[in-house]
Formats: structure tokens, sequence, C-alpha cells
């Protein structure tokens, strides 16, 4: 074995030996470890659309909901409204989301996919969520569905599609 494989090994283990406590029991803790985890396996997958999570996750959300109102998706995504602003107005910027005011009420804004929307979609779908089996992979189909079952539960998603 090579110093630097040794050296390597040595640092794996030292990360391993790191003793997290009660910390390494806490769902909030594990939950953002896991989501670290999955958003590198995202990048890793998608680098090349220059797009984040997020970004497709409201995109694929407005396709299958147009003309849903900003706020509401907002609520639904658990987004901020004012980060929910400056994330359609990237999208906008990308010519990829048009907004629309309702003359009648000018507090609420609309939002549909263009045309580069619905195809950036639409060629991109299956990229985008393909990823989701590395996800899991680490699990059997079981445990991956159970855990879905209680994320979903836990964040108040149990019994909606």
């Amino acid at each position: 074995m090579s110093q630097a494989e040794t050296a390597e090994l040595t640092a794996s283990d030292e990360v391993e030996a790191i003793d997290l406590g009660n910390i390494g029991r806490s769902l909030g803790f594990l939950l953002r470890l896991s989501q670290v985890e999955v958003f590198g396996m995202f990048y890793r997958a998608l680098s090349r659309h220059e797009m984040k999570p997020g970004e497709f996750s409201i995109l694929y959300v407005i396709h299958l909901n147009p003309g849903v109102r900003q706020g509401a998706l907002a609520e639904r995504l658990m987004v901020k409204r004012a980060q929910m602003t400056k994330l359609i107005r990237v999208l906008e910027g990308r010519g990829l989301v048009a907004r629309t005011i309702p003359p009648d009420n000018r507090r609420i804004v609309h939002l549909h996919l263009t045309e580069d929307g619905r195809r950036f979609v639409s060629e991109n779908e299956r990229a985008f969520l393909g990823y989701v089996n590395q996800e899991t992979d680490r699990l059997t189909p079981s445990e991956a569905d159970q855990l879905t079952r209680l994320l979903r539960k836990f964040i108040g998603l149990e019994g909606t599609p």
C-alpha cells in the first residue's frame, strides 16, 4: 500500500472514529446530512444542466400545475415567499417561467412554464428524476418505501399524491 493510500485510509478511519454522541440520533441532524448526501448525488449526475435541485423542483411542480399561484407554491414547497420570488425571477430570466397577474387582483401571481420551460422539463425530466434511484441504492426497496412513507408523514404529505 502506498504512503498516500495509507494517509487516506488513516483520514477515513479518523472521520469514522469521530463520536457524534446524541446528535447522531437527532432527526434534524440526520436529515441535514442526508440532504447534503442527496444534493451531492444530484450535482454529480446533473451538473451539466446548471440547475439546482430546488429550481428543477419548482419547474416540475409548475409543469404539473399550470397557473399555480406563486404563494401557494411557496407554501407547498416550504419556501419563504421572498426566496420563492427570487427563484421565480431566476427561472423567468432564463426564459423558463412566465408570471401573470390577474387585472382584478394585483396581489396574486400565477405561474406557467414558457415554451422553453415546457421543452426543458420534457427533455430533462427523465435525467432529473432518474437520479432518484441513486438516493435509495443503499436501502432495500422495502426500506426505501418505509423511509419515504415516514418522511411524507413527518412533513405532512401523508395521503397526498
